[in-house]
C-alpha cells in the first residue's frame, strides 16, 4: 500500500505540504490542501469521514466519501450531509478509539445502514479526532481486495490524523472568534457614532469670545463629553466631563450623563446645582458599578466676563491671563456617581479681554511617552500643558488647541493614545 521513499524525499513532501496549508483560511480548503500533499505518502484513494458534532446519539454524519458524486462543505452546507444511525459505521463512531476491520465482507450485511459506503471493500482503518476524549470526528481509510496495509505505520498515521483535526478546530474557532470580533466592532462603532451624536454639532458663537473645541477617544467609543447649555437670552453653560474607564461602558454612561443634563428641568444653573442634579441620579440609578463621572461646569455671562463655576474631582481648567496661569480648582466636591446628597459648592472667576480658558480631560495630561530603559512611562502633566499656554498667550482659540495637540503627539512618539482626550479652548477677543 505504501511506496518506499527516502527519508529525504518524504520531508520534501511533508515540507511542500505545510507551506502550501500554511496560508489558508478555509477549513474545507486546508482539508483538500493537506490530504492531496499527505496522498503522496499514504496513496489511499477510497475513504469515509464521521462526525457527531451537533447531532444527539446515536447519529452522525457523513461528512465526506470518496463515494459523493457531489462535495459539500462540512462547515458552510451542513445541512446536506447525510444523517445516519446504527450498524457498522455506528459502532465505528462511536467505539472512542481506533478501529481495524480485515474482513469487512463477513462484517457486513446488505441491510446495514452503511452498505452504500462499505460494499465493495476488503478492509477499512478508523481513526478518531478527539475532543474532551470523544471521537467527535473519525476518518476512515478503505481497502479494496489485494489492498494491503502496514500496521506499524497506524500509531503514526494516528498521531497525525490528530494533530491536523485540532489544527483544523482551531483555524475554524479562529475563523468563528474573527467573525465575532469583526461584528462586535461594528456594535462598537455604532455606539461611537451614537456617542459623537450627542456632542454639539457646532459651537457657541459668543459676541466678543473664540471658542474652539478638539475630541478623540483612544477607542471606537469612549467616555469623554463636553457641551454648551444656552441660559437666557446671553449667558451661557460650559460643561466637561470624563467617565472612568473605556470603551462601550465609558460612552453609555456618558449618554447617560448626556440626558439626565439635558432633561433637567428649569434653568441649567446655578452650576453646582446642575452637578448635585447629576450626582443624585448617577448615584441612585447609573453608577452602582463603581464606575463614576469626573465633571467642571461654569455659567458664562459673556457682558461682565463672569464665570461661575464647580466641579465634580475634574482636572482644574487653566486660565491663562496677563502673563501667568491660574488654577480653577477653588470649588468642588466628589465626582459624580459615588455618593448620593453631595453638595457642590461654587467659586468664582472674571475673563478680561485677552484671557484664555483652557478646559480638558485626563487624557492630555496623562498622556505617556514611550517606555524609558528603566521600563517607566513619563506623563505630559500640567506643567508642559501651562508651558505650551505660556508659549501661545494671545493665540486665537483654534491655533492653542492645534499647539496641544502636536505637542502631545510629539511628547507620545508615535505611542498610541491610552485614553480619550478632550479640549475645549475659550478666548475672550474683547
Amino acid at each position: 500500500m505504501f511506496q518506499k521513499r527516502s527519508w529525504q524525499e518524504e520531508l520534501e513532501i511533508v515540507d511542500r505540504t505545510m507551506r502550501s496549508i500554511s496560508g489558508i483560511t478555509d477549513p474545507d480548503r486546508l482539508v483538500q490542501e493537506y490530504w492531496d500533499g499527505v496522498g503522496e505518502l499514504w496513496p489511499i484513494s477510497d475513504y469515509l469521514a464521521l462526525s457527531r458534532r451537533g447531532v444527539e446519539a446515536p447519529k452522525f454524519l457523513i461528512t465526506r466519501s470518496s463515494r459523493f458524486t457531489e462535495h459539500y462543505n462540512p462547515w458552510t452546507q451542513r445541512e446536506k450531509l447525510p444523517v445516519m444511525q446504527g450498524g457498522l459505521l455506528g459502532e465505528i463512531a462511536f467505539a472512542d478509539r481506533p478501529v481495524v476491520v480485515r474482513d469487512l465482507e463477513k462484517r457486513l450485511s446488505r441491510d446495514d445502514p452503511g452498505w452504500f459506503y462499505l460494499q465493495g471493500y476488503h478492509s477499512l482503518v478508523a481513526l478518531p479526532q478527539y475532543e474532551d476524549g470523544k471521537g467527535l470526528n473519525i476518518g476512515l481509510s478503505l481497502l479494496g481486495p489485494g489492498e494491503e496495509f502496514d500496521e506499524r505505520m497506524l500509531p503514526m498515521m494516528h498521531w497525525q490524523a490528530g494533530l491536523f483535526g485540532r489544527g483544523t478546530q482551531n483555524l475554524v474557532l479562529r475563523n468563528q472568534l474573527g467573525a465575532a470580533l469583526a461584528e462586535l466592532d461594528r456594535e462598537i462603532q455604532a455606539v461611537g457614532e451614537i456617542q459623537r451624536s450627542l456632542l454639539p454639532t457646532e459651537l457657541p458663537r459668543i459676541a466678543g469670545f473664540d471658542i474652539a473645541a478638539f475630541y478623540q477617544t483612544s477607542a471606537r467609543a469612549g467616555g469623554d463629553y463636553y457641551d454648551f447649555f444656552p441660559i437666557g437670552e446671553r449667558e451661557w453653560g460650559l460643561f466637561i466631563a470624563d467617565v472612568s474607564g473605556h470603551g462601550t461602558p465609558a460612552a453609555v454612561l456618558m449618554a447617560i450623563t448626556h440626558a439626565i443634563a439635558h432633561t433637567r428641568p428649569g434653568s441649567p444653573k446655578p452650576a453646582g446645582e446642575l452637578l448635585a442634579h447629576l450626582n443624585t441620579h448617577l448615584a441612585n440609578s447609573y453608577a452602582s458599578s463603581g464606575s463614576f463621572v469626573t465633571a467642571f461646569y461654569a455659567t458664562l455671562d459673556p457682558v461682565s466676563g463672569r464665570l461661575s463655576y464647580s466641579s465634580a474631582g475634574h482636572n482644574p481648567p487653566r486660565l491663562l491671563r496677563k502673563g501667568h496661569i491660574e488654577s480653577l480648582e477653588n470649588a468642588g466636591g466628589l465626582p459624580l456617581g459615588i455618593l448620593d446628597d453631595q453638595r457642590y459648592p461654587e467659586a468664582t472667576a472674571e475673563l478680561s479681554p485677552g484671557d484664555t480658558l483652557l478646559l480638558y480631560t485626563d487624557g492630555i495630561t496623562e498622556a505617556m511617552a514611550p517606555a524609558t530603559s528603566g521600563g517607566s512611562r513619563p506623563l505630559y502633566g500640567v506643567s508642559r500643558l501651562d508651558e505650551l499656554l505660556m508659549k501661545n498667550r494671545g493665540a486665537a482659540a483654534g491655533t492653542l488647541i492645534g499647539q496641544i495637540r502636536s505637542g502631545v503627539e510629539a511628547f507620545r512618539a508615535g505611542a498610541a493614545p491610552t485614553d480619550d482626550q478632550t479640549l475645549v479652548a475659550i478666548v475672550r477677543t474683547e
